[in-house]
């Protein structure tokens, strides 16, 4: 099982990593061929899907953390040293914490910009 530390640490990285794939500027290439994808068949249930996966926070904050967590448990050898539904919800403690602090972002970014 995870440390708190790690958890922290992970969290953070999680945070940043849904930044990065939901908000940057420097994924906008990759974003807008998606959108552009899409707009050429926008009655698409599945392309309506990808877009909904890419834009939302939550969405993509999920499957980054999930993605993190699991490189984590196997580099550090953590993987077989606990069932897999420990790491399942080692994955719902990091995706929340990551969501967490993508919440309190937004907030302090609406106070600043009032």
């Amino acid at each position: 099982m995870i440390s708190i530390p790690e958890l922290v640490v992970l969290a953070a990285a999680g945070y940043r990593g849904t930044q990065l794939a939901v908000h940057d500027t420097i994924l906008d290439p990759a974003r807008n061929t998606v959108f552009d994808w899409r707009s050429r068949n926008p009655d698409s249930r599945a392309r309506t899907f990808v877009i909904t996966l890419i834009s939302c926070v939550y969405c993509t904050g999920w499957w980054v953390s999930g993605a993190l967590l699991a490189t984590w448990l196997l580099v550090t050898g953590q993987f077989d040293q606990a069932p897999l539904l420990v790491h399942g919800i080692e994955w719902f403690a990091v995706a929340g914490a990551a969501v967490f602090l993508n919440r309190v972002d937004d907030t302090l970014g609406e106070v600043v910009n009032r």
